[in-house]
């Protein structure tokens, strides 16, 4: 059983008063606030271990260890071997590096499969290889009414010339979890290889590499309670092929072929320590048998705040919300718009007024407004987190009913 007393206990930033009530921070899919472990790790490698890596002297070997050492943690989150991590700036910056290094064995007559159903991230990078090298990417619809791909259609743009379909384990814009077990069966069936963008999954579902049939999978730990960081996993004999863009003189093996100058090490060692976090919400003999208990957990108590929060919305007239419904495959993520209420209005509304943290617009998923007639305002995104309460989902109903 989760405490959420003790949970909310550990993030400074639920001390804030906003409009005279406690921050009610809802806009975790945009970026989630940041666990006092976290800020603890990564302080205490600047303050004592801060060097560069791979110098015989004692704070280079200790952060070659601590590195080291993260890798090992979000392979257990991802349920990957350590040299199968690297690390980067962020998500977009980790795709458009590892696509431009497919880029380099692709060319007219390479087909790539993506869906409007995702964050422009996982879009973007495959969208420059069709200008820079003459590839074609192929784009499968979502169905509007209820936020989930068109299966049929992406079996019908998946074929003998489809070398990778990319798509999102999760929308970070409506909450939708793809079917993954599908898209790896249709991928495979057509000797195609799969890139996941998990950066809305993998706060809310557990990782596994294997079974979501990744060859590759990008995700972000601010997103999860940690730092500004990207992650990526790729396949170790995916990277000993790639012609990966890189200087001369750096390592040439994996991961550390994949990551492009001197990182961010507490970046890394913050990262790993929300890993941490979250092992520390569950139980078992190892790190990855306690995530599984903390996501198994957690999930249940977002999906309570998820139907309360969407059945709250739905009573009020003048609410439309997006996305599937409670009880289907989903992220505790609403998406919603106010009748005579631009988004940006709607949000604002909800902080001034209410102390409560919305985010508004199309969160890079523009695809996603666009097919829904929702450009140039967009949507309102709600999203609970493991410190949401049921009290700050009612604040949040209660604050749209005022504006209505």
């Amino acid at each position: 059983m989760l405490d959420i007393a003790t949970i909310r206990a550990r993030f400074p930033a639920l001390q804030r008063v906003e409009a005279g009530q406690p921050a009610a921070y809802f806009d975790g899919p945009g970026g989630t606030q940041v666990v006092r472990s976290v800020v603890d790790a990564m302080e205490d490698y600047l303050l004592h271990h801060n060097a560069n890596t791979h110098w015989a002297y004692a704070t280079s070997a200790e952060t070659d260890a601590l590195i080291a050492g993260a890798r090992e943690t979000l392979a257990d989150f991802l349920g990957c071997a350590p040299a199968e991590v690297a690390f980067g700036a962020n998500m977009t910056t980790l795709t458009f590096h590892f696509t431009r290094a497919l880029g380099r064995d692709m060319g007219p007559g390479d087909e790539v499969v993506v869906t409007r159903l995702d964050h422009q991230a996982n879009v973007g990078p495959w969208q420059a290889l069709a200008r820079e090298r003459g590839i074609r990417v192929r784009e499968v619809p979502f169905r509007a009414e209820d936020g989930t791909l068109e299966l049929d259609a992406l079996r019908q743009a998946v074929g003998e010339r489809t070398r990778w379909v990319a798509v999102g384990a999760a929308s970070n814009a409506l909450g939708t979890i793809t079917p993954m077990a599908q898209l790896h069966e249709i991928a495979r069936a057509a000797g195609a290889r799969l890139f996941v963008d998990a950066v809305h999954y993998a706060p809310h579902e557990l990782v596994d590499v294997d079974a979501l049939g990744a060859d590759a999978l990008a995700c972000s730990p601010y997103k999860f309670y940690g730092p500004h960081m990207g992650v990526l996993f790729v396949r170790e004999d995916l990277q000993r092929s790639l012609d990966v863009p890189r200087l001369a003189p750096a390592g040439d093996q994996p991961p550390e072929v994949l990551e492009t100058g001197t990182l961010s090490h507490e970046g890394m060692v913050g990262s790993a320590a929300a890993v941490d976090f979250f092992a520390s919400l569950g139980t078992g003999g190892n790190r990855r048998a306690r995530l599984v208990s903390a996501f198994s957990a957690l999930r249940a108590r977002g999906e309570v705040l998820l139907a309360r929060l969407w059945n709250g919305l739905e009573s009020l007239d003048g609410v439309t919300l997006y996305g599937p419904r409670p009880g289907t495959p989903r992220t505790p993520t609403v998406a919603f718009t106010v009748a005579g209420h631009p988004a940006e209005r709607v949000t604002a509304h909800l902080s001034d007024r209410h102390g409560i943290f919305t985010s508004h617009g199309d969160f890079y998923a523009s695809t996603v407004v666009e097919d829904l007639g929702l450009a140039p305002h967009g949507l309102v995104r709600a999203g609970c987190a493991c410190y949401t309460t049921e009290e700050e989902v009612d604040r949040l109903i209660a604050g749209v009913a005022e504006l209505l």
